[in-house]
């Protein structure tokens, strides 16, 4: 789904269109969360530093993205 429409359905007065919306802008979000964390861990940074970007524990994350 391209970001106009997105956009668009976010708007709709169609609770079904909205929610769909707000689920595909999840997924989004954790397909592109998992790919930065993967590029922070290729580049060297610790669990601790990535979980301060983010917003949470290093634990949290760890528990998320760890292998």
């Amino acid at each position: 789904m391209e970001t106009r429409e997105l956009s668009e359905r976010l708007r709709s007065h169609d609770p079904a269109v909205g929610l769909r919306a707000v689920g595909a802008l999840r997924r989004l979000a954790e397909q592109v969360e998992a790919a930065a964390v993967e590029r922070a861990r290729e580049q060297g940074w610790s669990w601790e530093q990535i979980g301060d970007a983010l917003g949470v524990s290093r634990q949290s994350v760890h528990a998320k993205y760890g292998k």
